[in-house]
């Protein structure tokens, strides 16, 4: 049995028991605030250390029961490697605990026990029963944190459970990639400042690191570590780890953060996932959850199980990470899964984009690249005369230029441009606009893109993908209309033409 770090996630309704079962198992109060002991519920996220029978050690994070906190919930569950489901004898299964199940099923959380509490209370034949339907194949332990009764059996079924999860330490991906840590909670401490913490992902953590911040990628270094309250020169994968953080403030980090070796992670705003949604409508509001941030998203549907995300606000997502998806109105969990191109554009049902998502979605390796000929048969082409120096540091201040096209009225060499023209390597955009000709195609590609993948675009949204005040992105536009790859629809939106479907320009 690997002896590797572990943490274990509570999850289950309100008032059935969660914080004081956490308490009989570890001894400790994970409600530390104030409100939490006055209202008699948790708010916020509480930890503790639990220690197993045969001495290895969990880290267990108690996350709230109410339908209120459910996004509280999502962000304590991420990171995660087993559960600890509570269900009252006297209640049996309710509305979150339902849902909890269905977050930790989306975060492919799938290893856990299952504790009736107040067996004391009430006869926990039929919550069991009903537990045990939720969540097939799951131990099922009762006991009673008020009478102590069972609690022994708990930690024993927590031990088997234990030796069945596999370890992030162990997984060698794990273990040697970069240290990836989702920050939940920033607080000072007098002495060592700005501290965070949170479950490290990935790779190990080490005093004197430099990491990213992000959002932002700002520059920080580790200034000192704990691991349950003991200072470590080192962390590994799969430990809570409390981070001292120098180069930033307390104030300029919170939950939802990143800490990352430097490059490793990239805010991503597209996200091609497999999801496994209970319910959802093509194009609807939805939040997505991811580490502990959240953000609001647009759900495009593009077959079966895969979805798209296009989301309002960046996350610092990568292949295989996992996802929730809820609805903000009414509330409720729709499901979630595991992003399969965290790299993705904006794309619709194009075979040729969704045929390697399911080759990721199932597993299957990607085809051989064809290999290329050895003698290719390259047509052949006069050679054209050279261009004058004139012409050449015209050419330059075309492409120095970018997408702020020149008139022809502030080119004092009309030779020199026709020259260009007639080379290829100078385009007339519209007008007395001129640009240059590489400028132009990427330009080109992008908003034939954009429509193939929406259906039509308008000015105003060239304007936003291309970065570009209205006159050029008009000129484009028009650009396009000319060369017949887009038509103007009276909406005042571009379309693409049948020609420029049937190019695959």
């Amino acid at each position: 049995m690997s002896g590797a770090p572990l943490v274990l996630g509570t999850a289950g309704h309100i008032d059935h028991g969660k914080t004081a079962l956490v308490a009989a198992l570890t001894g400790t109060d994970t409600d530390r605030l104030p409100e939490e002991r006055e209202r008699g519920i948790s708010i916020a996220l509480g930890y503790a250390r639990l220690e197993l029978p045969s001495g290895r050690a969990l880290s267990l994070v108690d996350v709230p029961g109410h339908e209120r906190f459910v996004r509280t919930m999502v962000a304590g569950a991420t990171g995660i490697d087993c559960f600890l489901l509570v269900v009252a004898a006297d209640d049996g299964v309710m509305p979150q605990t339902v849902e909890h199940a269905q977050v930790l099923r989306g975060l492919g959380v799938e290893r856990g026990i299952v504790a009736v509490t107040k067996s004391d209370l009430a006869d926990p034949a039929r919550a069991a029963a009903e537990a045990a339907e939720l969540l097939p194949g799951r131990e099922i332990v009762a006991c009673s944190a008020r009478t102590g009764d069972g609690i022994d059996d708990v930690r024993a079924a927590l031990e088997r459970l234990a030796a069945t999860v596999p370890a992030r330490a162990d997984d060698a991906a794990d273990a040697a990639g970069p240290p990836v840590l989702h920050v939940d909670r920033s607080f000072v401490v007098a002495g060592r400042g700005t501290v965070v913490t949170g479950t490290l992902w990935s790779g190990t953590l080490a005093v004197g690191d430099a990491l990213e911040l992000l959002p932002g990628a700002r520059g920080v270094r580790v200034r000192g570590l704990e691991v349950h309250g003991d200072p470590r020169e080192r962390a590994a994968a799969g430990q809570r780890v409390a981070v001292a953080l120098g180069g930033v403030r307390a104030r300029e980090v919170g939950r939802g953060d990143v800490l990352a070796a430097p490059g490793a992670r990239r805010e991503r705003l597209v996200l091609d996932c497999a999801l496994a949604l209970t319910d959802h409508r093509h194009g609807e509001r939805v939040h997505v959850h991811h580490g502990t941030r959240e953000t609001p998203a647009r759900l495009s549907h593009l077959e079966d199980d895969l979805f798209q995300l296009r989301l309002e606000r960046p996350l610092a997502a990568a292949d295989g990470d996992h996802v929730v998806v809820r609805r903000p109105s009414p509330p409720s969990t729709l499901g979630g899964g595991r992003v399969l191109d965290a790299d993705a554009r904006r794309h619709g049902r194009r075979e040729d984009l969704l045929a390697p998502l399911r080759r990721r979605r199932d597993g299957v390796p990607e085809p051989a690249a064809a290999p290329e000929p050895t003698a290719p048969v390259r047509p052949v082409r006069p050679v054209p005369a050279p261009l004058s120096p004139a012409a050449l540091a015209l050419e330059a201040r075309l492409r120095d230029a970018g997408l702020a096209f020149p008139s022809e009225a502030t080119i004092d060499d009309p030779p020199a441009l026709a020259a260009l023209v007639a080379a290829g390597r100078a385009v007339r955009v519209s007008g007395r606009l001129h640009g240059h000709a590489d400028v132009v195609a990427a330009a080109t590609a992008t908003i034939v893109g954009r429509i193939a993948a929406d259906g039509s675009i308008s000015l105003s949204e060239v304007r936003d993908a291309l970065g570009i005040s209205r006159k050029p992105a008009q000129a484009l536009l028009e650009h396009l209309d000319a060369q017949r790859l887009t038509l103007r629809r009276p909406d005042d939106r571009r379309v693409l033409t049948r020609r420029a479907a049937g190019t695959g320009a």
